[in-house]
């Protein structure tokens, strides 16, 4: 009988949990893990059409967690749960937490698995209060990176018992699309795959843009911070070399056309981004940061920087620069190991085992 796993999240979207979750569904075995997926809300149009239809699907429309509605939702759920009887809940995100922690305790899941897969960087001290008094409720967490789980245990306490690092997948073949060579060019183009908020560091790589006058920089992503990007590309003179592009469509097609790929953050767990760069076989740039050292092999498939800071980038920049050829071995070795050990069916297999574990289920 295969293990019941519900996943609960607070929407569906394109971004790299979300990605990574769908992904997940849709590899499963059938045979070995029975999905379910619950969304907190998921009443938008684009988590609606997101949705598998392979799975059964709960949304709960919930806004705000207090009140009348949020108790009505905490009924359906548990009455969907003792429907379906799953065997583990894995919920993702801290809303979802809050809410479906307690409730699956209370629906008598048996094993609870909270998803941790950033560094707590940003926590407030509400939430560092809600995590502590859920705490006690979570029998497992899982993070994507060795240094999550340091995080992890430093700063929140948990025991290394309890808690596991599956690393993330990257569909290796839609990456393999061909595109120009990196430096064959006379112009060449220098990229990033954020969401326009302050960790990512664009800022960073915008000021490293201004001491490259003759590169050409682009950026697909979006966010809160895009004004603020904006004014300093007007003050460094930049809008001409320098592109916001906003929500990219075609990720594949964007990273195949860069010469060199950057992950310039100053704080990551295991970045999908830097695994997208790798399965497309780009030069790549990544701030030593998370799991970045481990997927580059300490700069045997990229060059790492030692810092956000603008010097550390501009100073990994002009190695690469200057050593085509290796930058562009680099590039195929990074393709070699997405692929042999990072693709979304050696991922499928790790949670599958992990699933089956936790339920002391024999592994075949």
């Amino acid at each position: 009988m295969p293990v019941r796993v519900s996943f609960v999240i607070d929407n569906l979207g394109r971004a790299g949990t979300e990605s990574q979750l769908l992904a997940l569904i849709r590899a499963l075995d059938r045979t070995r893990v029975a999905p379910s997926l619950v969304l907190l809300d998921g009443e938008s149009e684009d988590s609606r059409r997101l949705e598998p239809t392979d799975c059964p699907v709960l949304r709960l429309g919930v806004k705000k967690l207090f009140g009348v509605s949020a108790l009505v939702a905490a009924k359906r759920l548990r009455s969907f749960w003792k429907t379906t009887r799953p065997d583990i809940a894995q919920i993702y995100f801290l809303d979802s937490a809050y809410f479906g922690v307690p409730v699956a305790k209370l629906a008598g899941v048996r094993t609870v698995v909270r998803v941790r897969n950033n560094l707590s960087y940003w926590l407030t001290r509400k939430h560092r209060a809600l995590n502590r008094m859920i705490r006690p409720f979570v029998d497992h967490t899982l993070t994507n990176s060795d240094a999550g789980r340091d995080a992890l245990i430093a700063h929140d306490g948990l025991s290394p018992g309890r808690i596991t690092v599956i690393e993330n997948g990257v569909d290796v073949e839609r990456f393999a699309i061909p595109g120009h060579i990196p430096f064959s060019g006379s112009i060449l183009r220098v990229g990033c795959v954020a969401n326009l908020r302050p960790v990512k560091n664009i800022d960073g790589l915008i000021r490293v843009a201004a001491r490259f006058p003759e590169l050409q920089f682009e950026v697909a992503g979006d966010g809160e911070q895009r004004g603020e990007l904006e004014k300093l590309l007007v003050e460094l003179n930049l809008g001409h070399r320098f592109r916001l592009l906003g929500s990219v469509e075609d990720i594949p097609d964007f990273i195949a056309g860069l010469d060199i790929a950057v992950l310039p953050s100053h704080s990551e767990g295991m970045s999908n981004a830097l695994l997208e760069f790798m399965a497309a076989g780009r030069s790549i740039i990544a701030t030593d940061v998370g799991a970045s050292a481990k997927l580059l092999e300490d700069g045997r498939c990229g060059i790492l920087a030692a810092t956000s800071g603008v010097d550390d980038l501009e100073d990994a920049l002009r190695r690469l620069l200057a050593y085509p050829e290796a930058s562009r071995a680099m590039g195929i070795a990074a393709r070699s190991r997405a692929t042999q050990f990072y693709s979304r069916g050696a991922m499928r297999l790790r949670f599958e085992e992990f699933f089956q574990r936790l339920a002391g289920v024999h592994l075949n």
